[in-house]
């Protein structure tokens, strides 16, 4: 009785050590996976900075009188050469009455101003851009990490600041 136990757990300890060797393997594919994922992430992010042509899909909103917010998938800041693409929302004070409704928010497309790109610290490229609507000139100061998620901040002379989180769209 004693000898088919033993025979029994010999069965059991083969099956079980090849079940975690392939279970280790595994692991160490995915782990090559995913490091191969973050740096084809990070060249396609630092190509797209590099080019002046990206996208950020913004996911929230941070105001400086009503708090955080999440915000629809439809807005978005975008860089088109010297082209700025701002559609975002805008919840504040205005301290001057724009022309146009204040619900429209941060919608326009202008030319840029002043264009100016730095990497304050390592894997984050910042860039700093100003531009002038027919109702006021924005400050925006967008922080692109190369895991691809952005920051967004946004001042005006005429508006609360405010600022958004997002991530890159990759092509």
């Amino acid at each position: 009785m004693q000898k088919t136990f033993r025979n029994r757990y010999k069965k059991y300890e083969s099956v079980v050590m090849f079940m975690l060797l392939a279970l280790l393997s595994v692991s160490c594919a995915t782990q090559q996976q995913r490091a191969e994922a973050t740096a084809k992430t990070q060249r396609a992010v630092a190509e797209l900075v590099a080019q002046k042509k990206w996208r950020i899909d913004v996911s929230s909103m941070s105001t400086l009188r009503y708090g955080s917010r999440t915000v629809a998938s439809d807005f978005f800041l975008e860089l088109r050469g010297d082209t700025l693409c701002s559609y975002l929302p805008y919840m504040g004070q205005a301290f001057q009455g724009p022309l146009a409704s204040p619900s429209q928010g941060l919608n326009f497309e202008v030319p840029i101003r002043r264009y100016s790109q730095s990497t304050p610290k390592p894997f984050v490229s910042r860039i700093e851009m100003t531009v002038k609507t027919q109702e006021d000139l924005y400050d925006y100061q967008v922080d692109i990490y190369d895991t691809g998620t952005a920051y967004i901040h946004v001042r005006s002379q005429y508006r609360d600041p405010i600022s958004f989180d997002g991530y890159v769209v990759l092509p």
